[in-house]
């Protein structure tokens, strides 16, 4: 884990209060690991940036915003964020050749290196747990893996990102209003012909709550993606702590930003 200096390359509103913003890697601060060498950037999907959104007190806390794409050619990083109070709206403030202090990638991201190739996955995203599930799709995609990945929305004014979706494999839409893809919610979408090895989900808690009880008593692979404020985002100060099933950890409980903030679907309690 690294504290980098990264410089804004576009900072551009997508939808109503979605923003993707682009940088690339500038320099490396320091290391924030002691005794260990500087290591080649390189997220994983499911992994994500605490970023500086001010050089004053206050926002105080760095914000953890979840990555959305990587180029290692370039070493440029895409994240997709909501401006939802001060800190995203500081962040939606910054300009092209504005520098950013980052700490990361942070966090164990998606387990996918295991996956067979006649694997089919099937990834559920709802809201602004979306983004993150693009870079996984591209991953799997590159290895040959097909998939399938729903998408939830409020209405079509708030939709985003399913074009990308698209290129990758096939997608299904639901909204809540109806004005996109079928009216309901992303379970609406699975239908009793689908099969599907894996599934991999990020989005609002009720909806993974939904999916992981569907899902809690069959064969099917699952790992949900939480979001969660967070404090210091290395662990240490047990501000984002999830309950888990006591047989996986006699705690009874992990850390969103050190445990994970991937987690097997039956661990954890929602």
């Amino acid at each position: 884990m690294e504290q980098y200096l990264m410089r804004v390359k576009e900072n551009k509103e997508i939808t109503d209060k979605i923003y993707k913003i682009t940088l690339k890697l500038k320099e490396i601060n320091r290391s924030l690991a002691q005794g260990r060498q500087n290591k080649l950037f390189s997220p994983r999907p499911g992994q994500f940036l605490y970023i500086r959104v001010s050089d004053v007190t206050e926002p105080l806390l760095r914000r953890p915003i979840s990555i959305y794409d990587y180029d290692p050619d370039t070493t440029q990083i895409t994240l997709v964020y909501r401006v939802q109070g001060e800190g995203t709206k500081r962040l939606s403030q910054f300009k092209v050749d504005d520098d950013l202090d980052v700490i990361g990638p942070l966090g164990n991201g998606f387990p996918y290196d295991q996956i067979a190739t006649n694997a089919h996955i099937v990834l559920i995203g709802g809201g602004i747990g979306i983004p993150p599930l693009y870079y996984l799709a591209k991953e799997l995609v590159e290895r040959g893996i097909k998939v399938t990945t729903l998408l939830g929305f409020q209405s079509k004014k708030d939709s985003f990102l399913i074009n990308e979706f698209l290129s990758l494999g096939e997608v299904r839409v639901s909204s809540m209003d109806g004005s996109i893809g079928i009216r309901g919610t992303v379970l609406d979408l699975i239908t009793d012909r689908d099969k599907w090895d894996t599934f991999y989900t990020c989005g609002p808690m009720t909806m993974m709550k939904a999916i992981q009880e569907k899902w809690l008593n069959t064969a099917i692979d699952g790992y949900i993606s939480l979001e969660e404020r967070m404090g210091c985002g290395i662990g240490a100060c047990y501000g984002c702590v999830v309950k888990v099933d006591k047989k996986i950890d006699k705690r009874g409980y992990k850390k969103v930003c050190f445990d994970g903030p991937v987690f097997y679907f039956r661990e954890v309690i929602l």
